[in-house]
């Protein structure tokens, strides 16, 4: 991957919730909001989010942690996992709440829907941030969410409690109500997940208590021990087109 990969994007801030943040945004059409994974803004999220705009939609990315456009490593992924371990705008351990982040979150997808309009605009998570299109639902305005490898809270400790935060979908009980909520007047949401991924714990089970037939599963047999990310390092050609095919349904009609 080239170094150039963030190339075409235009980087500014987005000041929320009492959070300021860089924001990389690049296309024209509907608004997206792709969430990064660990340890950051990887060249292959950056080429995942590339497709997304190459597909006519405009996509902004939040930098959360981790430095914009770096390579994959293993330090690199230790000190990114040690900034989300005690950063505050995420609730790495907690059960039954909201990552305070999603406040910016959900202040960033309502700037670009009065910007851009259409229906609504999309969100997709990955890995710590696989439930945060979720939590997003809250607001009508997220018409197409996606949750690919959800796994907050991880699932540390042993017993009840490890087996808890396996199950945990990182929402407070409100959230849940209005969540449950709008699945039940027809909003759907896409997931998606190696099945032998243990990051992502029960969850699944979860999203189909809690949303029923609104939630659109994608489940793909793993291949090896190190699956997981379904879009970008462990990339799924097909499950690619499937979140561009979910779009294009949900933001151009």
């Amino acid at each position: 991957m080239s170094a150039d990969v963030l190339d075409g994007w235009v980087q500014s801030t987005f000041t929320a919730a009492g959070l300021t943040r860089d924001v990389f945004r690049r296309g024209t059409g509907p608004g997206v909001v792709i969430i990064h994974e660990v340890p950051g803004i990887t060249p292959k999220v950056a080429q995942f989010a590339n497709d997304v705009v190459d597909a006519g939609f405009t996509v902004l990315m939040p930098s959360l942690v981790g430095t914009p456009g770096r390579e994959v490593s293993g330090p690199y992924l230790a000190s990114s996992m040690a900034k989300v371990c005690v950063s505050k705008e995420f609730t790495f351990w907690a059960l039954n709440e909201t990552s305070p982040v999603i406040g910016f979150l959900r202040a960033l997808a309502r700037n670009l829907h009065d910007e851009v309009g259409g229906p609504g605009v999309g969100a997709l998570g990955m890995c710590f941030s696989g439930g945060f299109a979720l939590a997003m639902m809250v607001d009508d305005i997220m018409v197409a969410p996606v949750l690919s490898q959800p796994s907050l809270p991880f699932a540390a400790g042993i017993g009840k409690k490890k087996v808890a935060r396996s199950a945990d979908l990182n929402l407070s009980p409100d959230d849940r109500l209005a969540i449950a909520r709008r699945a039940a007047e027809g909003c759907q949401v896409l997931g998606l997940r190696y099945t032998g991924d243990k990051l992502v714990g029960t969850r699944f089970d979860s999203l189909r208590e809690l949303l029923g037939d609104a939630f659109l599963a994608v489940e793909l047999p793993s291949s090896s021990p190190r699956d997981h990310s379904v879009l970008t390092e462990q990339r799924d050609e097909a499950s690619v087109q499937r979140v561009l095919e979910f779009f294009t349904e949900k933001l151009r009609s």
